[in-house]
């Protein structure tokens, strides 16, 4: 199987901030005496571990929900920034900040312990999948989608030096990336963080990013300066669930499955990548992170890996007979650490009894502590007792973001450009006077989309604030008209004052990330693209349509509207890129990694049958032949206002979430007395915790929604209601429904019904209102035809 497999596929001190103090001279080393070979090495280190810091090893929490004193009693072998964490609770915290963090949990780890206990230090991980994205300023390099039509594993890995190197400068050891899933159905929410749905394009991708991270094998600087630990995810099948739905099913035989989904593990093991991350899907009905048959036989056995297998965000949770804190079945399986945000301490407790009663054998415990240790090792982390600030680049702040990455960055955008008609209106015309139109155009959060200073990134993001340094689009536009003797105008709504010779539209998805992401067809429903479009047609205007996009969707009715159509992806901070192979300055080289869709009433293409343009099609700037006129008729977007208003943590295209002095992005954030924050139901982050301020009002709503649908809620009240909380469904009277919320309180989740019985309209508008300060937990909100008669219900 494995060769089936291979065919297919000098310290520095904080600058600017207070530095925790160094360890005192009198802390001792990892280990009493030199062993010079690995495993006797450790093996003697496991040996004078204490169960209690063996299974601490395994437990990977997420900052915020532990202390550096909790670091200092139970010693966690490692832990985590998750997607909307930053360091003290900021998680748009200065890179000093970061670094600050770094020191207080390092030096917490490594204080001496009694009775000569080896001490171990933890290490940080974090995911920087398309640089380290997590930190204002840094560097923001195309999504991978992008990188799959660039098609130069070079150039992938120095994107992964660079992004190493602007880890180390916070004091990070571990980067959660790269993701080498084969994305085999469009509709999935992370396809953007796949290569290709081809998994011989995945492969040589994702093992340079790992030789970019960690350097080559064999070379002196490996896992050195400039290097971090890498981890190739999710393993494996997260790419091939049905219908894409994200931490889904993968059905099928088993051999044929491997060799579409596992086909490029073998190219990152032989590049010697240290970590691999656990899938949350199932296999044939058994989840990833309890599948000893995938995780030891064949990951371990035929593949031959012999670094750690990481958890993903409490997908031990989902094994059949687990929950957060109690899932021996997976250490069992073959993982080595639970990635544990906040249940930490249960899982830590019920782990130490259950290999005292021997549920967990003895052994097995050790052999995940021996890989866990063996990568922290090879990573230095054993030998130099160096806090994160005293190590190379840590506190180099300049190097975020430095004209050297954002070079890189560039580069890489402008290879990762895919042009998919040309009517000869590129490249721009020198000394053209140009228009650059939609609300896109000078958005940096649009194009870097999710996983971008938050989880799921958003449009809330400010370009100067969040992204100083940075170029949007239009920015790079107006630089290189100007340089080309020529002039750019940014205007939103497309009106001009004279007419332009040429008008560039930027529109796509909003950022989205996981399963948030998650779509039922592949129609593009946001139609500001197409009236900008069509508006220009209809003045005869030359258009260049420039898509933002996570995936290739279905864009037919903008593909015949416009003279050039480019599928920028998501190409992050260096816009300038984009304008370069719009001028002609750079050669159009990308080539589709994805097969494009024709209809829109499927999502999986992954083959040319069917396919409007097929995986490695991409013009060249002198390719002008005309594209024939396609069939603009799209079933799903014919359907009408979207009926699952709030699903997967995100509201459906269209409905908005306003308070009284704003607008919520996607139920997050705070407005006029209202905080929205992300909550975890079934998974990461897919529901809301809303806080009412006094008086304050959260409105829902959607234009043109279907009247006479009623509502069915998912909710959960922790504490009673201390003053009035009414709900108004369309324009009829506020309901009461304190007493309702009372006795809710308490109970987890449970369903709110909503039909005529109780209110005289069912219009498309819901609106909570409480007179005292209240939290509301909403998991799902989804309109719903309801049988005559139906009654309401809390």
């Amino acid at each position: 199987m494995r060769t089936f497999l291979l065919a297919t596929a000098a310290a520095i001190g904080l600058a600017g901030c207070t530095t925790v103090p160094a360890p005192a001279a009198s802390a001792p080393p990892a280990q009493t005496a030199p062993v010079a070979d690995e495993d006797a090495r450790i093996a003697d280190l496991v040996a004078r571990m204490s169960l209690e810091r063996k299974v601490a090893q395994l437990i990977q929490p997420q900052i915020g929900s532990f202390t550096a004193a909790d670091m200092r009693r139970y010693r966690f072998g490692s832990y985590l920034n998750g997607g909307n964490r930053g360091p003290y609770g900021d998680e748009f915290a200065p890179a000093s900040q970061w670094l600050r963090h770094a020191d207080e949990m390092y030096l917490a780890s490594v204080e001496p312990l009694a009775g000569g206990e080896p001490v171990i230090p933890t290490m940080w991980g974090t995911d920087a999948v398309h640089g380290h994205t997590n930190v204002v300023g840094a560097t923001i390099f195309p999504h991978n989608i992008g990188l799959g039509a660039a098609r130069d594993p070079d150039l992938v890995r120095q994107i992964g030096e660079a992004t190493a190197v602007e880890i180390e400068v916070t004091g990070i050891d571990w980067n959660f990336s790269p993701t080498v899933a084969v994305a085999r159905d469009d509709r999935w929410g992370r396809t953007y963080e796949s290569y290709s749905e081809d998994p011989a394009i995945v492969a040589p991708l994702g093992a340079a990013l790992v030789e970019g991270l960690q350097g080559r094998k064999g070379e002196a600087d490996r896992l050195g300066a400039g290097h971090v630990i890498a981890t190739a995810k999710h393993f494996f099948g997260d790419g091939g669930t049905e219908q894409g739905v994200d931490q889904g099913e993968v059905t099928g035989d088993i051999e044929a499955l491997k060799a579409i989904h596992a086909a490029p593990y073998p190219a990152t093991i032989d590049a010697g990548v240290e970590a691999i991350m656990a899938s949350f899907n199932s296999i044939n009905g058994v989840k990833m992170h309890g599948n000893k048959m995938l995780l030891t036989d064949v990951l371990r056995g035929e593949l031959g890996f012999d670094g750690l297998v990481v958890g993903d965000w409490n997908g031990h949770g989902q094994v059949a007979g687990c929950t957060n804190t109690d899932c021996p079945q997976s250490l069992l399986a073959g993982l080595d650490i639970y990635m544990v945000p906040d249940d930490w301490k249960g899982l830590y407790e019920t782990l130490i009894a259950q290999v005292r009663d021997g549920t967990i054998p003895v052994p097995v415990l050790d052999e995940a502590v021996s890989r866990i240790l063996r990568v922290k090792m090879r990573a230095g982390l054993l030998d130099e007792f160096a806090q994160p600030s005293a190590r190379p680049n840590a506190g180099e702040y300049h190097l975020l973001g430095s004209p050297e990455h954002r070079a890189i960055a560039r580069e890489a955008v402008a290879k990762s450009q895919v042009l998919l008609k040309n009517d000869g209106v590129l490249p721009l015309a020198e000394g053209a006077d140009i228009l650059v139109a939609g609300s896109a155009a000078d958005s940096i959060a649009q194009a870097a989309g999710g996983w971008t200073l938050t989880w799921q990134g958003g449009l809330e993001l400010a370009n100067a604030e969040h992204f100083p340094g940075a170029t949007s689009i239009w920015q790079g536009l107006k630089d290189a008209a100007a340089a080309r003797g020529g002039s750019a105008t940014l205007s939103v709504d497309g009106t001009y004052a004279a007419k332009p010779d040429a008008a560039i539209v930027v529109f796509g998805e909003e950022p989205y990330a996981e399963f948030a992401g998650d779509r039922k067809h592949l129609g593009f429903s946001d139609e500001e693209g197409l009236g900008l479009l069509r508006k220009f047609a209809a003045e005869g205007v030359p258009t260049v349509a420039v898509f933002l996009s996570g995936r290739p969707m279905w864009m037919n009715r903008e593909l015949n509207l416009a003279d050039a159509f480019v599928a920028s992806w998501l190409p992050g901070s260096e816009g300038a890129g984009v304008a370069d192979v719009l001028t002609g300055a750079v050669p159009v080289t990308g080539k589709l990694g994805f097969s494009w869709p024709e209809r829109c009433d499927y999502g999986p293409l992954n083959s040319p049958e069917g396919a409007l343009f097929p995986v490695g099609y991409g013009r060249s700037l002198a390719d002008t032949a005309p594209l024939r006129k396609l069939d603009e008729n799209c079933a799903p977007l014919e359907q009408g206002p979207a009926l699952d208003w709030y699903v997967n943590g995100r509201l459906a295209d269209g409905v908005l979430a306003n308070t009284a002095s704003g607008k919520l992005d996607n139920l997050r954030g705070e407005a006029g007395g209202i905080t929205a924050m992300g909550l975890d139901r079934s998974a990461q982050e897919d529901a809301r915790s809303v806080t009412f301020a006094p008086g304050a009002a959260l409105e829902l709503s959607q234009g043109g929604g279907n009247s006479g649908y009623g509502y069915r809620i998912l909710y959960a009240v922790t504490d009673r209601p201390e003053a009035p909380v009414t709900l108004a469904v369309g324009s009829g009277e506020p309901l009461d429904i304190t007493q309702q919320l009372a006795v809710a309180a308490g109970k987890s989740w449970r369903e709110m019904i909503i039909t005529g019985a109780c209110t005289t309209d069912l219009g498309p508008t819901l609106t909570f209102a409480s007179q005292g300060a209240f939290a509301l937990s909403i998991g799902t909100i989804v309109r719903e035809e309801f049988a005559d008669g139906t009654d309401c219900s809390f």
